[in-house]
Parts: C-alpha cells; sequence; structure tokens
C-alpha cells in the first residue's frame, strides 16, 4: 500500500482527493495538513467521510510528508514552490494541484501571478500533467504539475485540431463557463448562492491566469506559438465545466467526427460523443471524464468543439489520482471508475 500525504487539505480538491481516494485500492492517505484546522478530525470537517478516515489535520511537518511516497499540494498557489524542494530532496514524489509549476517560464509566471518564483530551477523539470499528451514523462517524473480546470477542457477539445494542423493557430476562441466550486471553498460575496442564482456573467475578460498554460500547452502540441481569446464566465451551479471552443479551419471540414473518435479512442477518460449529441455538465459530474463534441455550423469555415468536465475530478483531484496511477505504475484507472450522476 502507498502512503500518500495531502497539503492542504480542507478546501474542495482536497476533500475531493479524500474522497477518490478512500476507494483507491493500492493508496492510504496517511498526512493530512492545515494550518487552520490542525487538530481537527477529517470527519468533523467532512461528515460525509465517516468511516473511511481516522485521520486528523495536522501542521505541515517536512518530516512526516517525506516519510510518504507521493504527496498531493491542494493548495493556492505560492505554498507548494517552497516546500516542494525540500521533499523531492527526501526522495518524495509530488503532484501539485496548483500553479507552481504550470508554466515553465519563470518570468511569465511571474508576471500572471505577480511575485518571483521561489524555486524556478524546478519549472523545467516538472512535468505538465496532461496525460493525453504526456503519458509516458508523467510516470517517470519526481514532479507533476496538475493542470487547472479551464486548460485541461479547452486543451482536450482543441488537441486534434492542433496535432494534424487542420485549423489556423492565430485565431483559437474559448468560451468556457465554470460552477462556483472553481473559486474554492472561501468567503467571497461574489460566490455566495443569493449572488449566483439566477444569473450568468464573465470575469476575468481582460486576462485570466489561465491563458499563458493554455496556450502554454497548446503550442506544444501545434509545435508553433498560438493565440488564443479567452473568456470564462460562471455559472449558477456547484461543479462542471462547459467550453466552447472555436477555430478557423485550413481546409475541408471532412472527417472531423472520424478523426476525434480516433484521436481519443484509446483515452479511457475522453469520451467522444456521436454525430448530433452535444455534452452537458450533468453527465461527468462527479467523474474523471471528459465529453466532447465537434461540429461545423452551416457547413462554412469555423470548427466549433464542445467540452465538458467536472471541474474538481478531472479538472482537480481526479486527474491529480490518473497523474499517481501513472508514476506509481498503476492501471491508470484504479480508484477513479465512478460513473457520473445523474441527474
Amino acid at each position: 500500500m502507498f502512503r500518500v500525504g495531502i497539503v492542504g487539505g480542507t478546501g474542495y480538491t482536497g476533500v475531493e482527493l479524500l474522497r477518490l481516494l478512500a476507494a483507491h485500492e493500492h493508496a492510504e492517505v496517511s498526512v493530512i495538513t492545515s494550518r487552520a484546522e490542525a487538530g481537527l478530525r477529517v470527519d468533523e470537517l467532512y461528515p460525509n467521510l465517516r468511516g473511511h478516515y481516522d485521520l486528523a489535520f495536522r501542521e505541515p511537518d517536512v518530516a512526516a510528508l517525506a516519510d510518504c511516497d507521493i504527496v498531493f499540494f491542494a493548495t493556492p498557489h505560492n505554498v507548494a514552490m517552497n516546500l516542494v524542494p525540500q521533499l523531492l530532496d527526501a526522495g518524495t514524489r509530488i503532484v501539485d494541484l496548483s500553479a507552481d509549476f504550470r508554466i515553465r517560464d519563470a518570468a511569465l509566471w511571474s508576471e500572471w501571478y505577480g511575485e518571483p518564483h521561489a524555486c524556478p530551477q524546478l519549472l523545467g523539470e516538472a512535468v505538465y500533467g496532461l496525460p493525453e499528451t504526456s503519458r509516458e514523462q508523467i510516470a517517470s517524473a519526481r514532479l507533476v504539475a496538475c493542470p487547472g480546470c479551464y486548460p485541461t477542457a479547452v486543451q482536450l477539445g482543441f488537441l486534434p485540431l492542433l496535432r494534424h494542423a487542420l485549423v489556423d493557430t492565430q485565431t483559437l476562441i474559448a468560451s468556457a463557463a465554470s460552477g462556483a466550486s472553481g473559486a474554492g471553498r472561501q468567503a467571497k460575496v461574489d460566490n455566495l448562492l443569493s449572488e449566483t442564482s439566477g444569473s450568468f456573467k464573465a470575469y476575468g475578460v481582460t486576462g485570466h491566469r489561465h491563458l499563458p498554460e493554455i496556450e502554454q500547452g497548446l503550442a506544444d502540441v501545434a509545435n508553433e506559438a498560438v493565440k488564443l481569446t479567452f473568456v470564462p464566465h460562471l455559472l449558477p451551479i456547484v461543479r462542471g465545466i462547459h467550453a466552447t471552443l472555436f477555430a478557423r479551419l485550413r481546409g475541408s471540414a471532412e472527417g472531423l467526427q472520424a478523426l476525434y473518435e480516433d484521436f481519443y479512442r484509446a483515452e479511457p477518460f475522453v469520451d467522444v460523443l456521436p454525430v448530433g449529441v452535444f455534452p452537458q455538465t450533468r453527465t461527468v459530474k462527479g467523474a474523471n471524464r471528459c465529453q466532447l463534441s465537434v461540429v461545423v455550423p452551416q457547413e462554412r469555415d469555423t470548427v466549433v468543439v464542445m467540452s465538458v468536465i467536472d471541474n474538481l475530478v478531472k479538472g482537480a483531484s481526479g486527474q491529480a489520482v490518473q497523474n499517481m496511477n501513472l508514476m506509481l505504475g498503476l492501471p491508470e484507472d484504479t480508484g477513479l471508475r465512478q460513473v457520473g450522476l445523474m441527474p
């Protein structure tokens, strides 16, 4: 049984890791940290975990975490980069769910996050944890940067088009909407039910921190720089992301459905829907699954891809467990066989 540590276990991604790992056959959470809740039992804060965990939250302790085979950071940015070097030196492998290691360029990271990076020397080593593009590198990595939720949905939608050079890389558009849990477990007026219910709004229109991460990943696949117009929105739901993607075709639209089906045929967590069937957030709720649909409306020169994920599962903790499985040499779907909740 592999020993697992979780740093920052009180947020939504932390409790989602606990939920998924409770059903994992080969991993056991042995350390979970929280400065604010140190001493509190996990099942007191999250009663849904009663009977699954006897753990209590504890102060972060490098020695205790270093005793784990793998450590997840379910923290805001600026936490992992201050602890990861010590854990790597101790031989512990890391999956970071924060943004600390997603962007390879330290100057670009600092531009978007407003501070110097604490360990820029590790940015080149960190493997970007999108299994559909980096499975072999993830398996041998010491440090994996788990992708953001929007970047996961957007990249999975665009990948086949860019891999086969079928679209203009300078005019990509992503209009994406997320449930309120994407903002984390925090008290903010903008996220109150009375503020979000019955409403729909855009945010981060002039610049969102996920943009450089998405463009970096898409450029890696396209083998050239890309330009993306990215507009995120807030949905009046708890979980889910729906990304509608637009790209200008370089040639014929013929064969796009077959292209997507062939591209993702062997992928356990990507489902290309039949022609005329469009994805819904509710069908992937609770599951580590991305559903895609591709269409060329009015037979013009613009291809539209629709991509849905659960932002807390395939967009965060589920993908993190998927990465862990690859790193530990386990079947990729271990602990991730949940079916989406309906209704």
